[in-house]
């Protein structure tokens, strides 16, 4: 599933072995039967070209990644000690990441208005390191976050199996 994902078109059972076995020693059949797995489970779409199969993935693999941490999380008892915990494992970089990819997703409809000077509350963000994130505590504004509940499950088109044929995850 990684060759698909990073090469981003339609690949052939050939291409992928070839590229593998730069790495290490590998049958055809073996690769064919991966790949036909993750076309059995909807990971990858596949048409005729010739006598072979072109293959190309449903999702991408940020997809993937979102809909395993939807997953994760919806089956916490907590989710906000899940949040609290899976953010302190993050390295700054990827707390960066998420500042950014919250700033894109915007304010949820319910949280606070930064340009209203009657709402007391901060504008909701992300801590910047643990010290603030202790001296910040529920009353920053987070609170009022509207939470994706288990009920609405993850986004439409995005699968939570594994999609190597493995059991593995992806690209194992």
């Amino acid at each position: 599933m990684t060759r698909v994902w990073q090469w981003n078109r339609p690949v052939t059972v050939r291409e992928v072995l070839e590229d593998l076995q730069q790495e290490r020693s590998i049958a055809y059949t073996t690769v064919m039967t991966v790949m036909d797995n993750l076309h059995q489970k909807g990971w990858v779409r596949r048409e005729v070209d010739g006598r072979a199969y072109r293959y190309t993935a449903v999702s991408t693999r940020a997809a993937y990644a979102a809909a395993l941490m939807n997953e994760a999380w919806s089956q916490s008892d907590n989710p906000a000690a899940a949040l609290v915990a899976f953010f302190g494992m993050m390295s700054p970089e990827q707390r960066e990441s998420l500042r950014d990819a919250v700033r894109m997703v915007g304010p949820p409809e319910d949280s606070p208005d930064p340009a209203d000077p009657t709402d007391a509350a901060e504008p909701a963000d992300l801590p910047r390191d643990r010290e603030e994130d202790a001296e910040g505590g529920p009353e920053d504004g987070r609170e009022r976050r509207r939470e994706r509940g288990p009920e609405q499950g993850p986004r439409e088109g995005v699968q939570a199996a594994e999609p190597d044929g493995t059991g593995d995850g992806p690209g194992r």
